[in-house]
């Protein structure tokens, strides 16, 4: 016999949030969706994704509520606006790169009698429209049985990292990775911008390491969008801004210093205040020049 899927809704069709919809309906499931923007959703439609008004349409008769929104607080307020039409024992799976605010979503849900499974993915556009994030999760056992399959349509593997989605192990994970992506995302502008200063030519930058043992699909992708001067977003200046800064903020808690990620901050917010925050991460390569010098990397 058959196990019927879950009834979805997902809240946020950002970058991320409108794959991951599209994918869900395209895998059978009946998904409900809410963008802020309304119109950011609406292509959902022909996909056969139910958009709603608000969160708390999204919501009703929904088996599992996908929060895949900005930051913590959005997240926080979509869920509270969505309260009156959650019932008790609702899964929240909780998708966002949150940090420590954690705490906080998983304070709400024990309030709500929610069942909380912390699931941040790892991945950007492409990843995310192929259906092969990987899902960071902590959650109960009794609970994997629903949300697995979810997670199966929208990733291509699952890493369960604890049984308490409460405790925020899969978002200090996520916290991890994140650093390791910005520091690697920093290293290819800086270096492409030295070669600029210095007058070398940045092909011969990447010509070198293609191949060899600092090589990977990632630093092709992001050098590539610099040279191309394609920074149509994968995953945006402001939004590595904040994961930087959510980084270096956990780490103040535990004592430590990531003098990498408060540097990489300041950069991602740089480029930001020249005009690049709604451009892919790559974009941050700018933040080495005065705003006024609107630099060629090819040149």
């Amino acid at each position: 016999m058959t196990t019927p899927r879950p009834v979805v809704a997902v809240l946020g069709t950002g970058i991320i949030g409108a794959p991951v919809a599209r994918n869900l309906a395209q895998g059978g499931f009946t998904v409900r969706a809410w963008n802020r923007t309304r119109a950011k959703a609406d292509a959902l439609a022909e996909h056969g994704v139910h958009v709603a008004d608000t969160p708390a349409d999204a919501v009703d008769g929904a088996d599992v509520v996908l929060t895949v929104l900005n930051d913590g607080p959005r997240v926080l307020e979509a869920v509270r606006a969505a309260a009156p039409k959650l019932t008790e024992g609702t899964v929240w799976v909780q998708v966002s790169t949150v940090g420590e605010d954690i705490d906080a979503i998983a304070a709400y849900a024990a309030e709500a009698g929610l069942v909380l499974v912390d699931a941040p993915v790892q991945g950007t556009r492409q990843p995310a429209e192929l259906g092969k994030l990987v899902v960071l999760a902590a959650g109960p056992e009794t609970v994997r049985p629903t949300v697995q399959p979810l997670f199966d349509t929208i990733g291509s593997r699952t890493v369960w990292v604890g049984e308490d989605g409460t405790k925020g192990a899969a978002s200090r994970l996520k916290l991890v990775l994140n650093t390791w992506v910005i520091a690697l995302t920093n290293g290819v502008g800086e270096a492409l911008s030295l070669a600029r200063g210095l007058d070398v030519d940045p092909k011969h930058f990447v010509d070198v390491i293609t191949g060899g043992p600092l090589d990977s699909g990632y630093f092709q992708g992001k050098s590539g969008a610099v040279l191309a001067e394609d920074f149509t977003p994968s995953f945006t200046v402001d939004n590595a801004e904040k994961d930087a800064r959510l980084a270096a903020e956990a780490a103040r808690r535990a004592g430590l210093r990531l003098d990498g990620a408060e540097a990489a901050r300041d950069r991602f917010a740089r480029a930001s205040e020249q005009g690049h925050g709604a451009e892919d991460m790559a974009a941050v390569y700018f933040a080495s020049f005065d705003a006024a010098a609107a630099p060629d990397p090819q040149a």
